[in-house]
């Protein structure tokens, strides 16, 4: 069974619509996928939609959102959501302006060092998705002032980078207590470079989550191992996904492009089939 749990779109800061999506999925042979845009479910309907021809690809409506923790943040999955649900597209709605802050202050920022970006191309790069740092790396890429949205990231809008701008979050725990408000499976998302992960799971499983990404983009053999024995450690189902975005084909991994064993899918669907009993 392969399984891509963690794939963005046009509706946050993908580079491809719901539709172009689920045609690549088929074409790669994925045959369960998870919806997961930043602060937004309006590309789950479409993927829905355009999957109904393909009776062996199954399509999770999820969502992902960015949390504040001590000196960083945190990024969790939601999986099987009721995506319709007034509460979550209000809450969604806020997190998304607040991007949009975040964004203009950050072009702001990038003036005053020489990086001149245009607020209303970058917001044409967005098109009708979640305006976010990636739309913000391209317009920096088109005006030459970077050669990759990774170098963008490394150099000016990463966390420690001089144009970084802080945004309104959530805490993680108000996440999952979210997600679980609205029907679904609440997962933290590469947890790989979280520190005190062994005491931080637990906090997050009183509150209602599932599981967590094990099998990541970019993460190597030890640290799958790691993750792998913690997850099973604390009885959570291991997940992962490709974070696909389509942006830097060069060097991202293809949709479908992360291993997930099938037992770990099979568990998770499982689980999913059981809540909606």
């Amino acid at each position: 069974m392969k399984a891509d749990l963690h794939v963005h779109t046009t509706a946050s800061d993908g580079r491809y619509s719901p539709e172009d999506i689920v045609r690549m999925a088929v074409s790669r042979g994925v045959e369960v996928m998870a919806i997961t845009d930043h602060d937004s479910v309006d590309g789950v309907p479409g993927a829905l939609e355009a999957a109904k021809p393909f009776p062996k690809l199954r399509v999770i409506p999820g969502v992902e959102v960015s949390t504040d923790v001590p000196h960083g943040e945190v990024h969790m999955l939601g999986y099987f959501i009721d995506y319709s649900d007034p509460g979550l597209t209000r809450k969604l709605a806020e997190l998304r302006n607040s991007r949009k802050v975040r964004a203009q202050r950050m072009i702001e920022k990038l003036a005053t060092m020489g990086v001149h970006v245009e607020w209303d191309r970058v917001q044409d790069i967005a098109g009708s998705g979640s305006v976010g740092r990636p739309h913000i790396a391209r317009a920096m890429m088109e005006n030459g002032y970077v050669q990759s949205t990774r170098e963008a990231f490394s150099r000016f809008i990463g966390r420690e980078g001089p144009a970084y701008v802080e945004r309104e979050k959530m805490t993680p725990e108000q996440v999952v207590e979210f997600v679980v408000e609205v029907g679904g499976l609440p997962v933290l998302a590469h947890p790989g470079d979280i520190d005190d992960l062994d005491d931080f799971i637990p906090r997050l499983q009183r509150v209602g989550m599932i599981g967590m990404e094990v099998y990541y983009n970019g993460y190597n053999a030890k640290t799958v191992a790691q993750l792998a024995s913690l997850s099973s450690k604390h009885n959570l189902i291991a997940l992962g996904g490709s974070d696909y975005h389509g942006l830097d084909t060069l060097t991202e991994t293809p949709l479908g492009g992360v291993d997930i064993p099938p037992e770990c899918v099979k568990r998770f669907l499982s689980l999913a089939r059981q809540r909606a009993a």
